[in-house]
């Protein structure tokens, strides 16, 4: 839509102010990118696509993940829980599903372990998984022939809490790479944060055919993911597609324009003016 002149030297003075500060925030999110949530669950994944996904989760976390001083064997103690066990094997722990090389289906509900097992640390190929058996044995639970009166609901680590682990598990996105490059840009922040939370403002900028616009049906709600890695098929190394990791939700307040400035010399020049964004939610981390 159009502003007045009053509007347009606001903001114009706002995105200027930033500018000059924003040098140093640009290396922490010159890679998030705004995505459209109707457009990250409509993109087709093809079946080969999807087991390749399966697959990356099953084989493991990478070997530089693991912690410095990750134990190679520990036996569960009443009151541990997966994420404290997580933490201890995990520099982020938040990637606890691929330690325990759980595929799609186990992650929402994981295989309940117990106090006395013993957890084993498996490194094969650079990647690394927690067992409850060694390699060559068979992930089973060994009990004395007595009878046990403990109720398993009682003693059975509990599992993670839903709000903490429902961003890993229901927004990643993966895209093509046509996709990816037409994604808008966050390309500044106020007052030199690089730490953003809900409620914070950025700038963004579209791609030249697709800008980001406040007109009347376009989106104003986004989703945003930055660090785009891509995921090969282990055979073949072919690039199927590239996954995005999830930030949080941001909410459109201002389109992206070109305001007339004054050039001092008794006429205007036109200068660009990035979107303004405000982030309403991220993930927990």
């Amino acid at each position: 839509g159009r502003f007045t002149m009053h509007e347009k030297r606001n903001n114009m003075k706002a995105f200027t102010s930033v500018r000059r500060t924003a040098l140093g925030a640009l290396t922490i999110i010159a890679g998030a990118m705004l995505v459209l949530p109707v457009q990250a669950q409509n993109y087709p994944i093809s079946s080969g696509q999807r087991a390749t996904a399966q697959q990356v989760s099953e084989r493991g976390v990478p070997l530089e993940e693991l912690a410095q001083n990750a134990p190679d064997t520990y036996t569960v103690k009443r009151g541990d829980t997966l994420w404290g066990i997580s933490g201890m094997y995990l520099k982020r722990p938040w990637r606890w599903p691929e330690l325990w090389g759980m595929n799609l289906k186990a992650i929402p509900n994981p295989h309940l372990i117990f106090p006395g097992q013993t957890l084993y640390l498996e490194k094969e190929g650079g990647y690394a998984r927690l067992r409850t058996s060694r390699s060559n044995e068979p992930e089973t639970v060994r009990v004395s022939p007595r009878t046990r009166s403990d109720s398993l609901a009682e003693s059975a680590l509990p599992t993670l809490k839903p709000h903490l682990i429902e961003p890993f598990l229901v927004e990643p996105l993966v895209v093509d790479e046509q996709v990816l490059l037409r994604a808008p840009r966050v390309i500044a922040t106020t007052e030199q944060r690089v730490l953003m939370g809900a409620g914070d403002r950025v700038y963004v900028r579209g791609d030249a055919a697709s800008p980001v616009l406040a007109e009347a049906g376009e989106p104003r709600h986004y989703r945003v993911f930055r660090n785009a890695v891509a995921m090969k098929d282990p055979l073949t190394g072919e690039v199927l597609g590239y996954e995005a990791q999830y930030l949080g939700k941001a909410e459109l307040v201002r389109g992206e324009s070109f305001e007339e400035i004054p050039n001092g010399k008794g006429g205007y020049t036109a200068e660009y003016v990035p979107a303004t964004v405000d982030l309403s939610a991220t993930k927990e981390e």
